[in-house]
């Protein structure tokens, strides 16, 4: 009998979690109870949740002595609490600080960022740091944070650099001090701001132009490593970055390690232009073809333009392959000059149009997707997505109902795996239309993929207002994305909630299963 009761208390122990189960009785006095709660909104179905369950657990264990506390709730068995909350995929993280304050987690679903993330949402925007030693402490808090070095009287400064903290508190950890010795210490002269953090140099500092914009953009520059590594926990920050960025892609990190070194002048002649990075290329290397290049052929060097979605693929052929700092100085210079033409990645331009849906193609894209007169309703997918499977019948129906409407809509749909697009995509499927006379701002579908609900989306966000009737179809129970291709790694409301989605989708299926489109 007390070997029983030894072994019922070592299976406790085994299934002991950190992560508190909730229900629609035991949530809201949750988190009335705890100042700041993480809740994870799940289906069991869900292999993205089965994927993040892990690493949920880390964090909460790692969490707990802080006391901020990580809660789940099964939308399954709890739909009325999920549908209060507006949960319409799965897994959805908010951050609540009480049941009426809420605001999305904008971090990635690896135990370390949702650490960070949340540590920093513990902490007031700017920490008031009073002696050395809570200095030198803040310091390492995490891999990166800002102090402001003012003088007391500075109120100028002081309220700028808070009014950074604010926007930025998701991304940076702030802190502050008045003190005229800790800044003599540190080797500044107030007023100053000096970031720390564990890579290169270890800190940089900045003693003027202290406007809203500067800060924010010296805290971007500097927070960048020189030569960082692609991977799911940055992947999101280098699309969010808003410079272009140059991959360098090596199958050992001793590759990686030695290429670093090598192209070091290149990168720290560009630093705040265009960003490197190496990318391990036994894990994900098919991204080197969504880069256009040869998926194999490694070491490789490509340049992608994150804002127009373009890659320069540094040539494998010919006596400059090896990428010595000369030769990839020499071709950096040369994209910089625009001397680099993009290079395009296309289907051939079907012959016919032979089924309800339109064929686009990267060389048709601009002729069918950017009639300024039809709205365009386009379907982003890959061949191998189960989701984009399943959408299809549904979608060819879709497409046949809008026949009638052809000079005022079109339903197409392009393989964004076998074309470039000028769009960014974060999975699949990924719908958007393109309304008529609005076409630098396409709407992105989220709703139940039915042929009544597309139909719906179509006449009230497009410019014709096209309705059609005996649209039918049934709701789905979440919207769940498929990952770009293995091996491929992927910025608030308004840009944090952009962040979010994209660090949602960074995940390769080697390492996680949430994958950027055809970035990473």
């Amino acid at each position: 009998m007390k070997y029983s009761f030894a072994l019922a208390g070592l299976a406790a122990l085994a299934t002991a979690s950190d992560v508190h189960d909730l229900t629609k009785d035991t949530f809201e006095p949750f988190v009335k109870e705890h100042g700041l709660v993480l809740a994870e909104f799940f289906a069991p179905w869900c292999g993205h949740c089965k994927a993040l369950a892990p690493e949920y657990e880390e964090a909460a264990t790692s969490l707990k002595d802080k006391e901020i506390a990580l809660a789940k709730v099964d939308c399954t068995a709890e739909q009325d609490l999920c549908q209060e909350y507006g949960i319409e995929g799965y897994p959805t993280m908010k951050v609540f600080r009480g049941p009426s304050n809420v605001s999305p987690y904008a971090g990635a679903r690896k135990a370390q960022a949702i650490v960070s993330y949340m540590t920093k949402q513990s902490m007031p925007s700017v920490s008031l740091l009073q002696n050395k030693d809570s200095l030198e402490e803040f310091k390492t808090a995490d891999k990166v944070v800002l102090v402001g070095f003012f003088g007391k009287d500075d109120k100028s400064s002081n309220a700028t650099f808070g009014e950074v903290a604010d926007k930025l508190r998701d991304n940076f950890l702030f802190g502050a001090t008045s003190d005229e010795a800790l800044a003599k210490a540190e080797g500044v002269s107030q007023p100053a701001i000096v970031l720390y953090k564990a890579f290169d140099e270890g800190k940089n500092t900045f003693e003027e132009g202290f406007t809203e914009e500067s800060i924010a953009e010296f805290a971007k520059v500097a927070s960048t490593p020189l030569i960082g590594e692609v991977g799911p926990e940055t992947y999101a920050g280098y699309m969010a970055a808003g410079i272009p960025l140059a991959y360098i892609f090596a199958e050992t990190p001793e590759e990686r390690e030695k290429l670093s070194k090598t192209l070091k002048p290149v990168a720290e002649k560009q630093k705040g232009k265009i960003n490197f990075a190496t990318i391990d290329a036994k894990a994900f290397g098919q991204h080197g073809g969504n880069l256009n290049l040869e998926v194999g052929n490694w070491p490789a060097f490509a340049i992608q333009d994150t804002q127009k979605s373009q890659k320069f693929p540094y040539p494998t052929q010919g006596s400059e392959k090896e990428l010595s700092a000369k030769n990839i100085g020499k071709f950096v210079d040369e994209y910089v000059a625009g001397k680099v033409e993009p290079s395009v990645k296309s289907e051939p331009i079907p012959e016919k149009q032979e089924g309800p849906t339109t064929i686009v193609v990267a060389k048709n894209y601009q002729d069918i997707v950017m009639d300024d007169n039809k709205d365009v309703l386009v379907e982003f997918y890959a061949p191998w997505c189960g989701h984009c499977k399943a959408l299809a019948p549904k979608y060819d129906d879709l497409a046949s109902k809008f026949k009638p409407f052809s000079d005022k809509v079109t339903i197409a749909k392009v393989d964004a795996t076998m074309n470039d697009v000028p769009e960014e995509i974060a999975g699949f499927p990924t719908i958007k239309l393109f309304k008529a006379g609005a076409k630098d701002s396409p709407v992105e579908y989220s709703g139940s993929r039915t042929v009544e609900d597309l139909a719906n989306f179509v006449r009230d966000n497009g410019s014709n207002h096209v309705d059609i009737s005996g649209a039918d179809g049934e709701k789905t129970e979440g919207v769940e994305t498929d990952n770009m291709p293995r091996q491929a790694p992927a910025a608030t409301e308004g840009v944090k909630e952009k962040v979010a989605k994209a660090a949602e989708k960074i995940k390769d299926a080697a390492i996680d299963e949430d994958e950027p489109h055809d970035e990473l």
